[in-house]
């Protein structure tokens, strides 16, 4: 049972985000790199919209470095590699796309026979074999060297929502309308390559992976469900008074961002209590999705208002275009 019921209050600490502004449709995934060559400071971000054109971002300041084109349809999903040097992106077209994440060309192009909802790189670091999953419930395996050769390796009663890698765990974790996250080792034969399944209490809305592998986050319903990695088991589920888009964990699993279908509220959670400690306005859609950088120290939301947004999470502190006003 849910273990506790979180209210939602007017917004309590005043934040002006950062608005990137770019995409002409909805911004229905965002992905953060991790810190780039030893850097504690230089990261991407990048963004999936229904306008078809997925955008490359630098992570601190949002600025715009590069737009990907070659997609004839919205682009649902788009993620970035371990090193950053290669992006993937599944589209309304019936493909997936890899590209060369430095210089914005189209490396190869990965073909369905339905629209491709979802897709991330696995097993390796350097964007060399794609996981893919869409409306026709198979979660397939590509070898980005021969990309006419995939393999289903597992398949769903429901169109997919999500793949994420776990790199830590060295497993695909798919989420789809079933209800149904499972969890795939790719390097097994098909018919035993689900070693787990996990039930979300509702249909689900998204699923988010931690920075570090360890937590599964969950947003299904009116429920916020987390799992830890290791033990595939469930470590958090407690109840809210809307029904969830997105529920992000940061790294320092302190806070969860959570945004609603039904208003355009982003909501700041308390991790260990499940209690709401703060709300922030600054869309002017529903959030679809949002993810912390590589530090936690700052989000970003993507919205049906067609901007990503980035925000801090210790609002009014010192940290990066976040400044003290001159007086």
């Amino acid at each position: 049972m849910p273990s506790s019921t979180t209210p939602s209050p007017q917004p309590q600490t005043p934040q002006i985000p950062l608005t990137c502004s770019g995409h002409t449709r909805p911004v229905v995934q965002l992905a953060f790199s991790g810190f780039i060559s030893g850097s504690n400071s230089n990261y991407m971000l990048i963004s999936a919209c229904k306008d078809g054109k997925p955008i490359l971002r630098n992570g601190p300041t949002g600025d715009w470095l590069g737009t990907f084109v070659g997609h004839k349809g919205a682009v649902w999903s788009a993620m970035l590699n371990a090193n950053t040097t290669r992006a993937v992106t599944a589209s309304a077209d019936y493909t997936a796309k890899v590209w060369n994440a430095i210089t914005g060309q189209e490396l190869v192009t990965l073909a369905h026979k339905h629209i491709v909802k979802t897709a991330d790189f696995a097993a390796d670091d350097e964007g060399n074999a794609v996981v893919t999953g869409g409306q026709d419930k198979a979660v397939r395996l590509f070898d980005v060297a021969r990309p006419d050769a995939a393999t289903v390796v597992a398949t769903h009663d429901a169109p997919l929502r999500n793949v994420k890698w776990s790199a830590r765990k060295r497993l695909v974790l798919s989420a789809a309308e079933d209800r149904c996250i499972n969890a795939i080792d790719v390097r097994a034969p098909p018919a035993a390559a689900v070693v787990a399944s996990l039930a979300a209490p509702a249909p689900i809305a998204n699923i988010s992976l931690t920075g570090d592998g360890r937590l599964l986050s969950c947003a299904a319903g009116n429920r916020v469900v987390v799992w830890d990695t290791d033990a595939l088991g469930v470590v958090k589920d407690f109840a809210v008074d809307y029904e969830v888009s997105v529920a992000a964990i940061n790294p320092q699993r302190s806070r969860i961002v959570a945004g609603a279908k039904s208003d355009l509220l982003i909501r700041v959670i308390d991790y260990d209590l499940g209690a709401l400690v703060d709300t922030h306005k600054g869309h002017h859609g529903p959030v679809h999705d949002a993810c912390f950088n590589p530090d936690g120290h700052v989000y970003a939301t993507g919205s049906e208002d067609g901007t990503v947004r980035l925000w801090q999470t210790n609002p009014g502190t010192v940290y990066g275009l976040w400044q003290p006003r001159a007086l």
